[in-house]
């Protein structure tokens, strides 16, 4: 009976071998042993099947995993995540608590040598405790000084001529435009433009990117950083300040998920998966250069000026950074994606046989054409769209109810930032071994799990638990911060490259949606509102997460093609498990596994061997003009 199996499974990978589209499985197997090494051979295997039958992953094997050119692109990635956090967060420090008093200037043109304390002493209402009135002054007269100080001034108003800050050390937008007294509503507008940003940007810059390609999209994003970022610096109105708030949040969305599309179709394997979490790792190391400068500088302006400097050197991106090769593939450009294969085979010292480079063809030999409809159409779309837009909604909720609690406790807004952005990178460092250990999708549900919780009990708490809330907030943090990347890391592989950027872009929106929620819901007055939400949406989240299928060591999707032949792969897993409760064993399986291999291995030597005897006129040892490294990039 295990021969018979082993024909029979043997027979199944060679018919499979034909098909290279039904190979790219990205559903588990679900085989109910009690042994857990069987699943994981069992999955190896099929991820073998499916890359020897990839050509794409063939020949970036050949190019080699994780070479110079790979190496030199990840690099290229830091230095925009650093600017990214700079330029998203830098909001955190433009509002420094100031305390204002009316400008009262004009009892100085009664007497020039009053001293700023008399002044104010003369011309400005006190409170009960004694404490000098913010919002209110002494309605102006034409007396002597001496009538004044005799008589005293009675009548009140509101202030007329601005506002003066005696007792602040640092120009914030607060004093620059005078957002006090009914006016400091206008600083909860700055978060309403940020948030309606990426949301905006979410949905137009992940289409633009499946549709003019990563590189151009990419080079958007800086451009957006340097106009909108940089030059905030330069701007006079706080509506201005709004505007360029609202433009730079697109270009932040814009980059972050065009720069996760390139790195997951340049790479393959755990080199994926790494890129993407150092990644993010320098993102974390861009709020700790934020919150250094906003120590040291005293002025908003020159926060702007000197952060977002960095932003001019990416203008070399225009000749250095790479188009994917996939997305050319999938676009019909197949000598485009031939010419940037060979100049990254070129950079890694590295030759791709002619043989190899002739199979790169588009999937069915045509142009592959998708649109936004296809995640209504589509079924498997559909339920990877609502579902990692539930996890990605409780992320967002609990990432920024957090912040909104820790802000809450009145605590030097330095120290309660600066802990958070120091725990986050070993949190993202953390992530690499949880995808070895349990794959993606057990990662990102157990890091959600975490960080949830740790919501749950902020919000449960009193706030008179200072130390213990803090506790609970970095730990929090901690937990999304890997659930972030993990996520991004789950979900794009879970997406056909003919739509990935526009299917992060559209997840994307829940993230921002959380965020508003988690403002809506603190303004409340009912406490148990912000609980039920986030009890809510992180069952629901979880739950649904777990039926998504594992991506760990499959080959990732290029077409929509992908998911019709679902069912075919489930049918075969179906039979795969009876066969195994038939038998009675695990070890049956594996030996019918180990079998299969062997025959496939040995087929596959035959099938080197026969190649290499065929002689090729006029050809010698892998010495053609398209293998050479002399194409060049854009």
């Amino acid at each position: 009976m295990t021969s018979q199996m082993a024909t029979e499974n043997g027979c199944k990978v060679k018919h499979r071998s034909h098909h290279s589209s039904m190979n790219s499985n990205q559903l588990e197997v679900p085989v109910h042993t009690q042994s857990p090494s069987l699943e994981k051979l069992l999955r190896r295997l099929r991820a073998s099947d499916a890359q020897q039958d990839d050509n794409f992953t063939n020949i970036l094997d050949v190019v080699g995993e994780f070479g110079t050119f790979q190496r030199r692109l990840v690099a290229l990635t830091f230095i925009p995540n650093i600017l990214l956090a700079f330029f998203m967060f830098a909001d955190i420090f433009m509002f420094a608590a100031q305390k204002p008093y009316c400008n009262t200037s004009w009892i100085l043109a009664v007497e020039p040598n009053l001293s700023e304390a008399q002044q104010l002493n003369l011309t400005l209402p006190r409170e009960p405790n004694g404490s000098f009135q913010t919002c209110l002054m002494y309605l102006p007269v034409t007396w002597d000084l001496d009538s004044i100080i005799h008589f005293g001034l009675n009548y009140t108003q509101s202030c007329q001529d601005g506002w003066i800050y005696p007792e602040a050390k640092k120009r914030s937008l607060v004093n620059e435009f005078d957002l006090v007294c009914g006016k400091d509503r206008n600083t909860e507008g700055v978060q309403t433009m940020l948030t309606a940003g990426l949301l905006i940007g979410s949905l137009i810059f992940g289409f633009v990117s499946d549709k003019l390609g990563r590189y151009p999209t990419i080079l958007m994003s800086l451009l957006g950083l340097t106009v909108f970022g940089f030059g905030t610096a330069f701007v006079n109105t706080f509506r201005q300040y709004l505007f360029f708030r609202f433009g730079v949040s697109q270009a932040l969305v814009c980059y972050a998920i065009s720069s996760v599309c390139l790195a997951t179709e340049w790479l393959i394997g755990q080199h994926r998966a790494h890129a993407i979490i150092l990644e993010h790792c320098f993102f974390s190391v861009g709020f700790m250069f934020l919150n250094g400068l906003a120590y040291s500088l005293s002025h908003w302006r020159l926060l702007f000026l000197l952060g977002g400097a960095p932003v001019f050197p990416l203008i070399s991106y225009i000749w250095i950074i790479p188009e994917s090769p996939r997305w050319l593939l999938m676009k019909g450009k197949v000598e485009e994606a031939k010419q940037m294969l060979c100049y990254a085979a070129g950079v890694n010292k590295k030759i791709i046989p002619l043989s190899l480079l002739d199979k790169l063809q588009p999937p069915g030999k045509k142009v592959i054409k998708a649109s936004v409809l296809d995640f209504y159409n589509n079924k498997y779309l559909l339920k990877v769209t609502l579902v990692m837009g539930c996890v990605w909604f409780t992320v967002g909720y609990s990432y920024f109810m957090l912040i909104l609690k820790l802000k809450d406790l009145g605590i030097n807004i330095h120290f309660t930032r600066v802990i958070p952005s120091i725990v986050e990178v070993p949190a993202r460092l953390c992530c690499i071994f949880l995808l070895e250990q349990i794959g993606r999708k057990w990662s990102l549900i157990v890091t959600t799990f975490q960080g949830s919780l740790m919501c749950l009990l902020v919000l449960i708490l009193p706030s008179d638990l200072k130390s213990m809330m803090i506790i609970l907030v970095v730990l929090g943090e901690f937990s999304l911060a890997a659930s972030v990347s993990l996520f991004f890391i789950y979900t794009a592989e879970l997406l056909p490259t003919v739509l990935r950027a526009t299917g992060l872009g559209l997840v994307s929106l829940a993230w921002a949606t959380g965020a508003i929620s988690s403002l809506a819901v603190s303004y409340q007055k009912f406490i148990i509102l912000p609980i039920f939400l986030c009890c809510i949406s992180a069952t629901l989240s979880l739950s649904l997460c777990s039926v998504l299928p594992e991506t760990q060591d499959q080959a990732l999707p290029d077409n929509l093609e992908h998911y019709f032949l679902q069912t075919r792969n489930m049918a075969e897993d179906m039979f795969t498990e009876e066969v195994v409760s038939s038998e009675g064993t695990a070890e049956v399986m594996k030996n019918t596994v180990l079998s299969s291999t062997k025959l496939k291995s040995d087929s596959d030597s035959l099938f080197s061997v026969s190649w290499q005897d065929v002689s090729w006129p006029g050809r010698g040892k892998e010495t053609d003009p398209r293998m050479t490294d002399g194409l060049a990039p854009r």
